[in-house]
């Protein structure tokens, strides 16, 4: 169920949006409910393909981290161990 959910926004194009959102955010804050959203959608298999496909590694790569907000470095980290486990190249 939660997987149909997670695929119904990456479907209507949130996950896009969220990189989108993710890559012209200026600020921490929003760069980190960024990440908190991918995240949780990558909860998903077929969302982390999507994600891929829409070029979320290179995205999420140039974040940079911050040393006011370790959330932000934990939610790259975790995404990018997404990619890695399910075989995406994540080196690009």
């Amino acid at each position: 169920m939660l997987d149909q959910r997670r695929m119904k926004i990456v479907e209507i194009g949130g996950a896009q949006e969220l990189l989108n959102m993710l890559g012209s955010a200026r600020d921490e804050r929003t760069q980190k409910e960024a990440l908190k959203a991918l995240s949780a959608l990558s909860k998903s298999d077929e969302a982390v393909k999507a994600l891929h496909n829409g070029g979320a590694i290179s995205v999420i790569k140039s974040t940079p981290d911050t040393f006011e907000d370790a959330e932000i470095g934990a939610y790259k980290s975790n995404l990018l161990k997404r990619f890695q486990d399910l075989r995406y190249d994540i080196s690009s």
